[in-house]
């Protein structure tokens, strides 16, 4: 039993107020600077498709050729004009005049239309807007003039690319603020109900706050130096990923520093000793899940290989500020941080009380887990990896590959429901057609076999001076004149009779290609249907390619930091399994609770990394102290020990970080409410069952056979012959007779 003394060792004054006031200063000064560009990085993000895709990629380099037919970057937005009944003469001049007012609204720019339908209750103009420019604005400023400009009673729509763009882009306007008032919230009613304490939140609010400004200066400048790509979704899950993992980290940091206290009463000596205990776990959580992140970069999908370095930058800022003004915060406050309930001095002779069962000096929830694991180990692992299974085998009802983009919003949009106004009256693909590229030589042969395509409704060659992101007859963009020729191609613009961002829509592109490529090999195939059928392809290759490399270096991490080959193993073994039930109960969620007609791609992926990343940080913090206290007491006491001193810290991790993904729901786009119950269930269940019960009970079952190939050592033998002595049959039977120690 340790006799030691309370330290009474004097900290130096540059130490114990110089340091931190320095740290908390510099932290300020980053925050100053940080905290403004959050508003700012809408000038370096863009939501563009098909900037996501892979250079290879058909449709991109279809979309190559287009810009070379074309003097400006311009998307079309289609008006539809639907009326009850059929257009009257007095109507359709009604609307010939909004012609010439959306000319004069575009500075003088071709807009085609009227364009009435077959059944004579709509009609649609086609609008080039820039792409460069504000979206959001131009097809604000389309919607106000052709409300007020249109017959009376009549239902006035603005859809096609651009407004669906304009759409998309507002329901991403919450990332900059709602989003991140729900996540800080929700983190400070649950800190508040951990610590019963009004300081040490706000504390652990304040170095989440600042590693996500020092997040967002990193980022804003990778950005706008062009190094990586940001979009509105890495944006949300920037936000999201850092205030949860450096609250994480705080935690973890804090537990020990409470600890530390109770063995000393100077603030500085308890922050220092709690910094030495923490650093190790949070730095190597923290390098884990940097590297796994960084593992994005063999995508082939520029939007995730942009994410892997975007969140990367998160969490090393997360990491930075729990090591760094986290520390110095709680050496300035000391006991007063968890004023009213602050942690008392013990008795020096209770600081190391004599381990047995390791369950020594415990009690509550953790005692009774404790108890359950040692008494019956085999069982509690076994039944947990039943469950598991049974969960897992809902993965088999998941419709990961893609949805259509008007399933993507899901808040009221005026685009979607302009597009099923288009498919009621028009062929649905008007505004947005499919692009095909072909050798001059071969272009009256291709366009033959476009036209003669299943769900192809109209095609022609695109002639020189008419505007090449229009569709319809050429005879609404006036006389054809000779097919433009750029560098002995020419271009085919192609209307599918299916909404542009359908899976039908998707087919008749895959039956063109192959149907082409026997004209012509050079053939390419693009528009906005190929782009998004080119990024679901892609996005499931990524899968098979990047999960094995994520799986391959966490494990190498997690052998060099517990100095083990099983331990890994079956650490990482609980992770995936743990991501396949999540990913199994999602799917069912998916499919009969919420209704939602699929998933994106790139669901699947994005869950993997977050889960299987963020699930071994959890393993991080108990297999260290697990580690730690094993090599004091022997495996299974340090076991319980272990579960005992972390669970309470691990269990309000993944409840923080549970609910700050949660949060992303707040932001109506189908992607980011996926991933947000994805990861949300995912962190619950390998909290409060994977590394509560799982791996602690399988840990125990093994003995210290779980730090295999480590030897036998003399500390652990007599650890564990007392072990057996005291706890009788709470011990598994096949138990090691000489388990190895830890070296």
């Amino acid at each position: 039993m340790n006799k030691t003394p309370h330290s009474t060792v004097r900290v130096p004054f540059w130490l114990r107020w110089l340091v931190p006031l320095l740290l908390v200063i510099t932290w300020l000064a980053i925050a100053g600077i940080g905290g403004p560009t959050f508003g700012r990085l809408g000038e370096v993000s863009s939501n563009d498709q098909a900037s996501f895709l892979p250079a290879g990629a058909e449709a991109t380099e279809a979309q190559g050729w287009q810009a070379k037919f074309r003097d400006s970057n311009e998307i079309p937005a289609v008006i539809v004009i639907e009326n009850d009944a059929a257009f009257t003469p007095a109507q359709l001049g009604q609307a010939a005049v909004l012609q010439g007012k959306l000319e004069a609204l575009k500075g003088g720019s071709t807009v085609i239309g009227p364009i009435p339908s077959e059944d004579s209750k709509a009609v649609q103009f086609v609008v080039p807007i820039s792409s460069s420019g504000q979206v959001k604005a131009a097809v604000k400023d389309l919607r106000d003039t052709v409300t007020a400009s249109a017959p009376e009673g009549m239902q006035t729509f603005v859809t096609g690319p651009a407004g669906l763009t304009a759409d998309l882009v507002s329901a991403f306007a919450g990332i900059d603020g709602i989003l991140l008032l729900v996540a800080l919230g929700a983190v400070f009613l649950i800190l508040l109900m951990v610590y019963r304490s009004l300081l040490l939140p706000i504390a652990v609010l304040f170095t989440s706050v600042f590693a996500l400004c020092a997040a967002i200066l990193l980022v804003f400048g990778m950005a706008k130096l062009g190094w990586i790509q940001l979009n509105g979704q890495s944006q949300g899950i920037l936000s999201i990923l850092v205030i949860g993992a450096a609250t994480d980290y705080a935690l973890l940091y804090v537990a020990r520093f409470r600890e530390a206290l109770t063995h000393t009463a100077n603030r500085t000596a308890a922050a220092l000793t709690a910094w030495k205990a923490s650093f190790e776990p949070i730095l190597a959580s923290g390098a884990t899940v940097i590297i796994a992140l960084l593992c994005l970069l063999f995508s082939d999908l520029n939007s995730n290989k942009a994410l892997g370095p975007v969140a990367a930058a998160g969490i090393l800022c997360s990491l930075f500020a729990a090591l760094t003004l986290l520390p110095a915060l709680m050496a300035l406050l000391g006991r007063a941080a968890f004023w009213p309930l602050r942690p008392k001095l013990l008795p020096a002779t209770e600081h190391e009380p004599e381990l047995v069962t390791g369950m020594e000096g415990q009690e509550g929830l953790w005692r009774a887990t404790g108890m359950l694991v040692s008494r019956r180990p085999r069982t509690v692992w076994v039944a947990s990896v039943l469950l598991l299974l049974v969960a897992s085998a809902g993965v088999l009802q998941l419709k990961a590959n893609g949805v259509a983009q008007t399933d993507v919003i899901l808040s009221a949009s005026n685009a979607v429901d302009g597009q099923d106004a288009l498919a009621r009256h028009f062929d649905a693909g008007s505004g947005s057609p499919a692009v095909i590229v072909a050798d001059e030589a071969k272009a009256q042969a291709v366009l033959d076999t476009v036209k003669a395509g299943d769900g192809v409704g109209d095609a022609y060659l695109l002639a020189d001076g008419s505007v090449p992101i229009i569709t319809g007859p050429p005879a609404a963009a006036g006389p054809p004149t000779a097919p433009a020729v750029r560098d002995g191609k020419v271009l085919i613009n192609a209307t599918l009779n299916f909404a542009a961002d359908s899976n039908e829509a998707e087919s008749v592109v895959v039956d063109l290609r192959q149907d082409l490529k026997k004209i012509d090999d050079g053939a390419l195939v693009g528009g906005v249907t190929a782009t998004a059928l080119d990024t679901n392809t892609t996005a499931q290759r990524d899968l098979v390619t990047i999960i094995p490399v994520v799986l391959a270096v966490i494990l190498v991490i997690l052998m060099l930091l517990l100095r083990s080959v099983l331990a890994p193993v079956l650490l990482v073994a609980s992770v995936v399994l743990s991501y396949g039930a999540a990913m199994g109960v999602s799917a069912l969620v998916f499919n009969t609770l919420f209704g939602f007609p699929g998933a994106d791609a790139t669901v699947p992926l994005f869950g993997f990394v977050f889960l299987v990343a963020l699930g071994v940080d959890y393993n991080i913090f108990l297999m260290s102290r697990v580690r730690e206290e094993s090599l004091k007491h022997g495996t299974r006491a340090g076991i319980l020990r272990g579960l005992g001193m972390t669970g309470g810290v691990i269990t309000s991790a993944g409840v923080v970080l549970a609910a700050t993904f949660a949060a992303l729901g707040v932001i109506p786009i189908m992607f980011l409410v996926q991933l947000a119950f994805i990861v949300a269930f995912g962190v619950l269940l390998d909290t409060v069952l994977v590394r509560s019960l799982l791996v602690p009970a399988l840990a125990y079952d093994l003995g210290a056979r779980i730090w295999w190939p480590a030897r036998p050592g003399r500390r652990e033998q007599d650890g564990q012959a007392r072990h057996r002595l005291t706890a009788g049959d709470s011990a598994p039977e096949d138990s090691d007779p000489a388990p190895a120690v830890i070296r």
